[in-house]
C-alpha cells in the first residue's frame, strides 16, 4: 500500500453497543456484559463505560482476547498513555509487560500501592489485560481507598486533611547497579522525577469523594513531622488497604481485561504462583495532579 493510501484509509467504524454490569464487591468491583471491546466504541458507549468505571472503580470483562494493538487503541479513548520510565519500548512503548516466571520473578508488584505516585501527574487508569495464567494463583486484589478513609476516625481524619506526603521510585532503584554507566542513568531518573510532594488525603476529581493517598511502595515520609511521627502515622494508613472489607479480589482468565480507576484504589497482585508463568500487558492513562 503506497503512503498515500495509507494516509486516507478510513477511520474504523464505531458501532453502537448496550451493555450490562454486574456489581461483585461491596464497595467497588463489577463485571461488563455485552461488549466486544475489540470493536470500535462510539462516544456514548464509551461514556457509559467510563462513568462505570468511575462509580464501581474497577471494572472486568471476561473473553475479550484483544491484540496488542487493539488494547492499546482502546486505552487511548480514556486519555493520553504513559510510558513507563523504567521498561523497555518495543514496537508499542505504551504497553508495559509483566511476564513473570521461574527466570524473571516478580519485582514489587505483591505491594499494595496506587500507580506511579512517583510522578507528580500519577496514572489515572490502568488497563491490564490477560494472556497467560497458571493453573493455580495470581489474582490480583483491589482497595477502596475511600472506604479506606472513612474507616478513620474523625479526630484522626481532622489531623490527616492538611498534611502532604513525599513520593518516590524507591522500588526501582534496585534495577541500577553500581557501575558508573548505571549511577548516571539513575540520576538523571532522579532529575526527571524528583520527590513529588502529594496530599494524604486526595480529592476525586469526578466525585469529589476523600481517598487516602499514600502507599508502602511509593510513599517516603509525610513531610514536615519528624521521622518517627512520620513512621508511626504511615503504618497506621498502609495498613488501612490491607483489611479485607474494602477489598476486591480477581481471579484472571487469559482472555480477560480490567479497567481501575487508580485515583481511587490501590492494588496488590499476588505472588503465590511462582515458579509458574503469568503473562500480561498493561496500558496506563495519564493523571491529574493530586489536590
Amino acid at each position: 500500500m503506497s503512503p498515500a493510501a495509507k494516509a486516507t484509509k478510513p477511520a474504523p467504524r464505531t458501532v453502537p453497543q448496550s451493555f450490562t454490569v454486574e456489581r461483585h464487591g461491596r464497595h467497588l468491583g463489577a463485571e461488563i456484559h455485552g461488549l466486544d471491546l475489540r470493536q470500535p466504541l462510539d462516544a456514548a458507549t464509551f461514556g457509559s463505560l467510563e462513568a462505570a468505571l468511575v462509580e464501581h472503580k474497577v471494572l472486568f470483562a471476561r473473553g475479550q482476547n484483544l491484540t496488542t494493538a487493539e488494547h492499546v487503541r482502546l486505552s487511548r479513548m480514556f486519555g493520553d498513555l504513559e510510558v513507563h520510565p523504567f521498561r523497555p519500548e518495543g514496537e508499542f512503548p505504551e504497553i508495559m509487560v509483566l511476564d513473570n516466571h521461574k527466570d524473571n520473578p516478580v519485582l514489587s508488584t505483591d505491594v499494595w500501592h496506587s500507580d506511579t505516585t512517583f510522578r507528580v501527574r500519577p496514572t489515572k487508569y490502568t488497563i491490564l489485560r490477560c494472556q497467560i495464567m497458571p493453573k493455580t494463583g495470581g489474582d490480583t486484589l483491589w482497595a477502596d481507598m475511600t472506604a479506606a478513609w472513612n474507616g478513620l476516625s474523625p479526630t484522626f481524619q481532622r489531623m490527616l486533611l492538611p498534611l502532604h506526603a513525599v513520593h518516590d521510585f524507591q522500588n526501582f532503584r534496585v534495577l541500577f547497579k553500581k557501575t558508573e554507566e548505571d549511577q548516571a542513568k539513575l540520576k538523571r531518573m532522579e532529575e526527571l522525577y524528583p520527590n513529588p510532594l502529594h496530599p494524604v488525603v486526595r480529592t476525586h476529581p469526578v466525585t469529589g469523594a476523600k481517598i487516602l493517598f499514600v502507599n508502602p511502595q511509593f510513599t517516603l515520609r509525610i513531610d514536615g513531622l519528624a521521622e518517627d511521627e512520620s513512621r508511626a502515622i504511615l503504618s497506621v494508613l498502609f495498613v488501612q488497604a490491607q483489611i479485607p472489607e474494602y477489598q476486591f479480589r480477581h481471579r484472571w482468565q487469559p482472555g480477560d481485561i480490567v479497567f481501575w480507576d487508580n485515583t481511587a484504589t490501590q492494588h496488590y497482585a499476588a505472588n503465590d504462583y511462582y515458579p509458574d508463568r503469568r503473562r500480561m500487558e498493561r496500558t496506563a492513562v495519564i493523571g491529574d495532579r493530586p489536590y
